[in-house]
């Protein structure tokens, strides 16, 4: 029996990479002569450079860059296709969990840092750029990432403005003369499950402020930076539709500063890995495929990644598990989307503390038993 493991990171606790192996010692203690396929997935978020540097067979880089308020960090980024590809995750560089929760601040954070990433990889001679954008602290339109490139930010008397949508708020005008030559011949690949436009009641601010620490008052603030930022740059480019666009307000407007000033084509997360990982060509020869996530819930079906495994599964007629970290309001709404059947690591009542750092185990634990009930369910067939 062939059997594929694609589980998404359980996050806090297990990459992708380590959750798969988890589930396939599992599912050996049952089926020991299964040929398992081990595809560690991602959305475009945290754990997207793992997930494809292992597929793929790539390496790891590290480069120094800016955290979202300016602070030095290593930031990883991966190299696959024997170095014509750069994976880069936005998480990395100006994510959320580079941050304490006293320290979000939306009107300071900025995305240089991930303007600096796309840098480096230009200068190791990459021709593609896979960039997942999920899991962002910034707010800023991606202006830092543009200055990281060579755009300049300017107010009325012609200054640089200050990082940030802070900046934003005083901006009058963009010089892109020294935007760096080689984005435009570079092929742009953009991880997003995001269809947010830039601004508005369903635009970057309202919808993902509040968890980037902005109150009301804020979101008003960031709403109106991010619509100069679109008029300016509007005006700049010869792009007005840019704003409206679906994807324009991912992470925090970075978005709209991708499809302005490059050749950006803003694609499913979950769908661009499982393309790349080769997913299509496992599945045909499959016959189970268990996926896999920290919690799973209503917004599952949003596309996350267990759904998106799911979804291709289904082509080929596969059952689909998802062992899942936690199971919360709305989790069995996946079995409306090729998702058969659901279980929660505990097997016994746990304090939090103590599911995190007995994840690996309790992984391990789950598939073993999952394994067992598809071992049942084979018997009943026959």
């Amino acid at each position: 029996m062939r059997i594929i493991i694609a589980p998404d990171s359980f996050k806090g606790s297990l990459s992708a990479v380590a959750a798969a192996r988890a589930i396939e010692r599992g599912l050996a203690r049952v089926f020991p002569q299964a040929q398992t396929d081990l595809l560690p997935i991602a959305d475009g978020g945290e754990g997207t450079v793992d997930a494809l540097v292992f597929s793929l067979g790539g390496e790891i880089r590290t480069t120094t860059v800016l955290d979202p308020l300016g602070r030095d960090i290593a930031a990883a980024w991966g190299v696959v296709e024997g170095g014509r590809t750069a994976v880069i995750e936005m998480a990395a560089a100006s994510g959320l969990p580079l941050l304490q929760t006293g320290e979000l601040d939306p009107l300071r954070a900025c995305t240089c840092g991930t303007g600096q990433l796309v840098r480096a990889a230009l200068d190791a001679g990459v021709n593609r750029i896979i960039l997942g954008i999920g899991g962002s602290a910034t707010n800023d339109a991606g202006a830092g990432f543009l200055r990281a490139l060579g755009v300049r930010f300017l107010d009325a008397s012609g200054r640089d403005v200050p990082p940030g949508a802070e900046g934003l708020e005083r901006l009058a005008g963009l010089d892109a003369s020294g935007l760096d030559p080689r984005l435009s011949g570079l092929r742009l690949d953009v991880a997003s499950d995001v269809r947010n436009p830039l601004c508005g009641s369903n635009g970057a601010s309202a919808v993902y402020g509040p968890q980037k620490g902005a109150d009301a008052a804020m979101i008003r603030r960031l709403d109106a930076a991010l619509e100069r930022f679109a008029a300016v740059a509007a005006a700049a480019t010869g792009r007005p539709a840019v704003p409206t666009m679906p994807g324009a307000g991912a992470a925090g407007g970075i978005g709209a500063a991708l499809l302005f000033f490059t050749n950006a084509v803003m694609r499913s997360g979950v769908d661009m890995v499982l393309e790349l990982s080769g997913f299509d060509a496992l599945a045909a020869k499959a016959r189970l495929v268990i996926t896999g996530e920290g919690r799973t819930d209503f917004q599952t079906v949003f596309g996350k990644a267990p759904v998106g495994v799911a979804r291709v599964a289904k082509r080929y007629g596969l059952p689909v598990l998802c062992l899942s970290g936690s199971l919360g309001p709305g989790a069995t709404d996946v079995l409306e989307y090729g998702i058969d059947a659901l279980m929660a690591l505990p097997s016994r009542p746990m304090r939090l503390e103590e599911c995190l750092e007995q994840a690996d185990t309790l992984l391990e634990e789950a598939a073993e038993q999952a394994g067992r009930m598809v071992q049942a369910g084979m018997g009943l067939a026959r």
